[in-house]
């Protein structure tokens, strides 16, 4: 059995039993014509939906789909996960972060964080500019920044270490 959660507020347990699918311990009997790659029209209880298949991301499991011009964002919940989570062990996989070193030598513009603050993955952290070009260093994971070894208007080499993570 998988768990589905199509945006924030539905959660369905599916199970595919020969060639039926079960939502919810009841038989799900959809009518599906493929009319493209990624995109399908499925018949569902004499309705049409048009369905485009927007953004797979196999590394959370998830996917976004548009249903008649509406995105919605469908994650999927494995046995294995579903084991992991129960045993406690569904953060192990989550990304650590320790440090973020200079990609490149160029000179630090402007610093986001400070010490002891928390970050998100996808926050900018600081600016480097190289070669005339700005480039924005964001967080790769989540954390807490345990010190900050530059500052504004420093040069840095390649693989310095700039910020090291809690």
């Amino acid at each position: 059995m998988q768990k589905v959660k199509v945006g924030e507020q539905f959660l369905y347990e599916i199970e595919f039993n020969n060639a039926k699918i079960i939502v919810d311990n009841s038989d799900l009997v959809l009518d599906i014509s493929e009319t493209g790659s990624g995109f399908a029209n499925v018949i569902y209880k004499n309705g049409s939906f048009n369905t485009e298949v927007v953004e797979i991301n196999t590394s959370d499991k998830s996917c976004k789909i548009k249903v008649n011009g509406n995105i919605y964002t469908v994650s999927i919940e494995d046995q294995y996960d579903q084991l992991l989570k129960q045993l406690g062990l569904d953060n192990l996989t989550a990304n650590k972060i320790l440090e973020v070193k200079a990609p490149m030598p160029g000179l630090v513009l402007n610093i986001f964080i400070n010490e002891g603050g928390e970050v998100k993955k996808g926050d900018n952290l600081l600016i480097l500019e190289a070669m005339k070009m700005e480039n924005i260093l964001k967080a790769s994971a989540d954390g807490t920044v345990k010190k900050i070894s530059i500052s504004k208007g420093d040069k840095v080499e390649k693989n310095q270490v700039l910020i090291q993570f809690i």
